[in-house]
């Protein structure tokens, strides 16, 4: 009993320090050029991505064209995506800037609203993707980190996991036409 209960400790301490350790947005406060969100994500894009597997191994790459607009405090990123074994898919992102380099988002496959903050050239961006695996709908988690190269050109990392567990990343560019 007391070996589980000291075993325990040690894990559940582990995982305190690990989750302490990541980067954090305040951490690009300084770093340029400065991303606004609402002027880099206005007009069309082009993105090229990769999908890894917990491995590394490239399971999947995709382009998306995607085309933005903003009204105000209100942004629409409309995205279509061409995958490697020639499926296609589509997603509406509804932006909403809250002041502070603070943004909500909703599309029709995220789960509940995703919360993202900008601060200097970065964008971290956390949702709950209903991602189609197999014939089963899964809600993975994606950690979403986006830095800003220059004006054209953006670079974005995201990590997916399920019950914490790390299944993959998505890798991908921006360029701004």
């Amino acid at each position: 009993m007391k070996r589980r209960l000291l075993l325990t400790t040690g894990v559940a301490s582990l995982a305190v320090l690990t989750g302490c350790a990541g980067p954090q947005i305040a951490d690009f406060a300084n770093d340029r050029p400065t991303l606004d969100l609402r002027s880099y994500f206005n007009g069309t894009l082009d993105a090229y991505g990769v999908f890894t597997d917990r491995s590394g191994k490239v399971v999947k790459r995709f382009t998306v064209v995607m085309r933005c607009s903003w009204t105000g405090e209100d942004g629409v990123l409309d995205e279509d995506f061409t995958y490697s074994d020639g499926t296609t898919q589509k997603r509406i992102w509804r932006l909403k800037h809250l002041g502070n380099g603070r943004y909500t988002g909703t599309a029709d496959d995220v789960v509940g609203t995703a919360l993202g903050e900008a601060r200097g050239n970065a964008f971290r961006w956390g949702y709950t993707l209903a991602l189609p695996v197999d014939g089963k709908v899964w809600h993975v988690e994606f950690d979403d980190w986006m830095y800003l190269m220059n004006d054209r050109v953006m670079l974005n990392k995201a990590s997916m996991s399920k019950f914490g567990i790390h299944l993959g990343e998505v890798t991908l560019s921006f360029i701004k036409r």
